[in-house]
């Protein structure tokens, strides 16, 4: 479904002409947590509607909420593979196809996955559109609904969804503020699943189950080259290493290619050997790209200095896969030096790149200092983080390591560091340099001890291969010993991104789902 993203964004736009649409980043999060609880309908290969759940234990879906709360703030980031009810936060149809029954086989794909993975029902949100139209007739949110129910007042939503077998369980207050026509109001509506009969809620086994993924990080030494060829010659060669131990990924250290000043006549300044770079840019993306798909490797080919369009110099990680696309993830904060030194500007997002691994994130040294990156790239659904760093003494590299490795705890992810080592004489910023790479964990029983899987010996050129397994995140993140990403208190705190109006004062309102344009909801 993660090629469906750009024409579900579409579809939310036509849909929810009132409302800002969702990020795709927020949609890839959907799909990422939960595959199997997101559908879409497609009608003459166009899609035309899109429905979104997750699994939640009863206490959770039966506690009073409201929509960003029980969504994770539109990611779906709050699946609980161990829950027993299906919650859907996402029902929308192309307002052009009314009338083909859409929403309903939505709904019937719901009901049956409920009944695949037997669960004790469904839940959601629903809308009372109507609300506001006759509010001076009725005396509360429950009035309205008892009259509805008694047939006295038309209500298209809710009448939908009690033909669809769900009954309503009561009104859930400022549920979702920006539905002006039912005034925040939504009710609360349950379908229970008749082949499953409990007294008691039921929590769910997770199986420990084995999604091995090997995983190779460079520890690249910094060396004096003849020319662009040779550069490229030192890099093949850990990569063809790598391959040869059929890894799945091998990552390269921050600004790796400063070794292709070294080949310069003379000392350049900073701003001319950053321009210098930037000119082979082109070449660097064609050739790495050439090596994953020859070597069968996916490629996080640590960062690069790149002229942007609009002429600003950025540190750039480009993610060449061995399907042959080429990615980029721009680094978020420049440090002081790079400013300083490079004028080097810092980007603008930071989203999962999807692989055939499963979605992956990249933060370039300095940005794994900052929590809320690691955090929006969990709840895109992020389970490895590479992290290219360039430190040059013990101090800076243990700022990078010890972040990174809360990282992994916080977000119940494996985060991959690498760096360089050695010395480049007559290049700036390049002048001795401090590593120990390695391949982080959280620390929980399925685990290395020390939340370590593998680490290189300081300062010395080496490859470091590690497997590690997929499925003991899953666990840990529903059944571990701590579930940082579950236990979050989205009640209370929250993180605001600024996709729709960068630099500009704007606050980008909060995206939620109202239902269709006509029934729905959900």
């Amino acid at each position: 479904m993660a090629k469906d993203v750009r024409g579900i964004s579409a579809l939310v736009r036509r849909a929810y002409d009132d409302l800002p649409a969702y990020t795709q980043g927020e949609i890839r999060g959907q799909i990422n947590n939960f595959p199997e609880g997101c559908f879409v309908a497609l009608l003459d290969d166009t899609l035309v509607g899109y429905c979104a759940s997750m699994q939640l234990p009863e206490p959770v879906v039966f506690a009073d909420h409201d929509w960003d709360e029980i969504s994770g703030n539109g990611y779906g980031s709050r699946h609980d593979p161990t829950g027993d009810w299906l919650y859907g936060y996402e029902m929308c149809v192309d307002p052009k196809v009314r009338g083909v029954r859409i929403g309903r086989r939505l709904y019937e794909e719901r009901r049956a996955l409920a009944e695949e993975r037997d669960l004790t029902g469904i839940v959601f949100g629903g809308r009372m559109p109507h609300y506001k139209r006759h509010k001076r007739k009725v005396e509360s949110p429950q009035d309205y609904l008892d009259q509805v129910l008694a047939g006295k007042i038309h209500d298209p939503v809710l009448r939908f969804q009690l033909a669809n077998g769900f009954e309503p369980d009561r009104i859930l207050e400022n549920y979702l503020p920006e539905d002006k026509r039912s005034e925040g109001n939504a009710v609360m509506m349950v379908w229970r699943n008749p082949y499953v009969e409990r007294d008691q809620p039921v929590k769910k086994r997770l199986p420990r189950g084995v999604e091995a993924v090997r995983v190779a990080t460079c520890q690249l030494q910094a060396r004096a080259v003849k020319d662009y060829a040779e550069f490229l010659k030192a890099i093949e060669y850990f990569v063809d290493v790598a391959s040869d131990y059929e890894s799945d990924f091998i990552v390269f250290p921050e600004l790796f290619t400063l070794m292709l000043l070294s080949f310069e006549e003379k000392e350049l300044s900073p701003v001319e050997a950053i321009e210098r770079l930037s000119e082979y840019t082109p070449r660097l993306k064609t050739d790495i790209a050439d090596f994953a798909m020859r070597y069968n490797i996916n490629i996080i080919a640590g960062s690069h200095p790149t002229r942007m369009d609009d002429g600003d110099i950025h540190n750039v990680a480009y993610v060449c896969l061995r399907d042959g696309s080429v990615h980029e993830q721009e680094k978020i904060h420049p440090t002081p030096n790079e400013r300083y030194w490079w004028n080097i500007k810092g980007g603008d997002s930071i989203d999962v790149i999807q692989t055939d691994c499963g979605p992956i994130g990249v933060q370039i040294c300095y940005d794994s200092e900052f929590p809320e990156l690691s955090r929006r790239l969990a709840d895109e659904g992020a389970r490895i983080i590479f992290v290219p760093f360039c430190t040059d003494s013990r101090q800076g590299y243990l700022r990078v390591r010890y972040c990174a490795q809360a990282r992994a705890i916080e977000n119940q992810c494996y985060v991959v560091l690498s760096g360089n080592v050695g010395n480049l004489p007559n290049v700036a910023n390049m002048d001795i340099q401090y590593a120990q790479s390695c391949i982080l964990t959280p620390c929980d029983f399925p685990f290395a001890r020390d939340g370590i899987a593998a680490e290189a010996s300081e300062n010395v050129e080496t490859l470091t291969i590690s497997d590690i397994n997929l499925a003991d995140l899953s666990w840990a993140r529903a059944e571990g010993t701590v579930r940082n990403l579950a236990d979050r208190r989205f009640d209370l705190y929250r993180i605001e991104w600024d996709d729709e109006g960068k630099h500009k004062g704007r606050h980008r309102p909060r995206r939620e789902p109202i239902g269709t344009s006509t029934a729905g909801g959900g």
